[in-house]
């Protein structure tokens, strides 16, 4: 006797899989040629396997994280000056998503080769981005994206809404919040931020000491990146879910960045309905190959040939 073949997944399941796909890796199968790459490595990486950063990054929760991560750095002004001015996330917002998930990928599951290649490819292209804004005291400043405050910025934003996000999806990280905070420091590193916050408590405190600073700014040009990440153009179902997915990023953001935002609260149990969409599109993303599956296969390849402590 025979299994019953698996029914397939109804044609919007399908077809939001490829969507989010694309949206993530950059191939309607997942498998964009870095994410293939991954196997091909020749070092076991800079995160060990199952650790906090890939279970932190596997998850479904990343999906708001995204989301809160860019309306958070957005209160940076000098941060912020560097997306207006150099960024074309309005002409191609799936392209600069692509592009953050690429480095996101390769530094959690590539070697440590193809770790460091995708973080100089990303600093070249830093090297370019320089100009000038309005500080949170008013004062005019210049700004490189390679700035020390800046970069601390953007990882203090990164790991947090990342650590938030998954804390939303209800789900464990081997350790603990800690050890993600602490794992997650090894990419500060690499981006040169120097010192990055080792747990939760510290990470927070850090963002905190930016508000408290005055570092901090709510302003015109806040409201126009708030308003476009709100409703971004993303037809029929995932337009829908993504709705949610930003009311689940506004809900696990502070009261007082949210007020600097001007976002608010749904009064719907908003986070609960983003566990639902979460589990849709895990089902949706299915079973096949991903980035942490290339990675595993190399690791194993690795332990065959006797490099893997190496």
């Amino acid at each position: 006797m025979t299994d019953a073949p698996h029914s397939p997944a109804p044609d919007w399941i399908q077809s939001l899989r490829g969507k989010i796909l694309v949206a993530l890796a950059g191939d309607p199968t997942g498998m964009a040629p870095y994410v293939r790459a991954i196997a091909e490595g020749d070092d076991a990486g800079y995160f060990v396997e199952n650790g906090p950063a890939w279970t932190v990054h596997a998850g479904m929760g990343t999906l708001v994280a995204g989301i809160r991560a860019l309306l958070l750095q957005a209160l940076h002004p000098g941060a912020l000056a560097g997306v207006h001015d150099w960024s074309r996330y309005r002409e191609d917002p799936i392209g600069r998503l692509t592009g953050t998930v690429r480095w996101v990928i390769t530094l959690t599951y590539g070697s440590r080769t193809q770790a460091d290649a995708e973080t100089a490819r990303v600093g070249r292209f830093h090297q370019r981005v320089k100009g000038e804004y309005q500080a949170g005291d008013g004062e005019e400043r210049r700004y490189t994206a390679e700035a020390q405050d800046l970069v601390r910025w953007v990882h203090l934003a990164f790991t947090d809404a990342f650590l938030a996000g998954h804390e939303a999806s209800k789900k464990p990280i081997p350790g603990g919040p800690d050890a993600y905070v602490a794992d997650w420091a090894t990419a500060g590193r690499l981006m040169r931020v120097v010192d990055p916050p080792l747990t939760r408590a510290a990470l927070r405190a850090e963002i905190d000491g930016f508000w408290e600073r005055g570092e901090l700014r709510g302003d015109e040009r806040v409201a126009d990146v708030v308003s476009f990440l709100r409703l971004p153009p993303f037809p029929g179902v995932m337009g829908l879910s993504y709705r949610v997915l930003f009311a689940a990023a506004v809900a696990t953001i502070p009261r007082r960045y949210r007020k600097m935002l001007g976002v608010r609260r749904w009064p719907l149990p908003v986070l609960t309905l983003t566990r639902v969409i979460l589990r849709v599109t895990e089902r949706a993303l299915g079973s096949g190959p991903r980035a942490q599956d290339m990675a595993r296969e190399r690791l194993r390849r690795l332990e065959r040939e006797g490099r893997a402590a190496a």
